[in-house]
């Protein structure tokens, strides 16, 4: 071990290992779990909204579209936030922080088109958080 050992042997800088144990372990990758299960699902519907050849918009619906405009970014933050906390370390802590910061203006921006584009958007939807924001 040379003079970067405590650094290199740090918790903060390995992503940890994610052991199934106390109810809270569960809890963390289910929020993971269902994250993944969210981001997956609405980008199915995104891909399903056009059929071949088509180039006009459609109002998403179904899934979490019901609530959020950007339903597919709501999953994929969701996801990483639960893995952050299931590994609870400062990379996947920081891989979290970065997702949000790049895809929640995108989700915003999102929600201002549909809006704009479409007179009869659901005025229930948030943009990225439901019922929040």
């Amino acid at each position: 071990m040379g003079d970067d050992g405590p650094w290199v042997e740090s918790n903060l800088f390995h992503s940890g290992s994610v052991e199934i144990g106390p109810p809270g372990d569960v809890c963390r990758l289910l929020l993971f779990f269902a994250g993944l299960i969210i981001n997956i699902h609405n980008d199915h519907l995104l891909r399903s909204l056009r059929k071949p050849g088509e180039v006009h918009y459609r109002i998403p619906r179904g899934g979490m579209f019901e609530f959020v405009s950007g339903a597919n970014y709501f999953g994929e933050i969701l996801e990483w936030f639960g893995y952050a906390v299931a590994v609870w370390s400062l990379p996947a802590a920081a891989f979290f922080l970065f997702t949000s910061c790049t895809i929640g203006p995108r989700a915003i921006h999102h929600h201002r088109f549909y809006q704009q584009q479409f007179k009869d958007y659901p005025q229930s939807r948030t943009a990225l958080i439901p019922f929040l924001l």
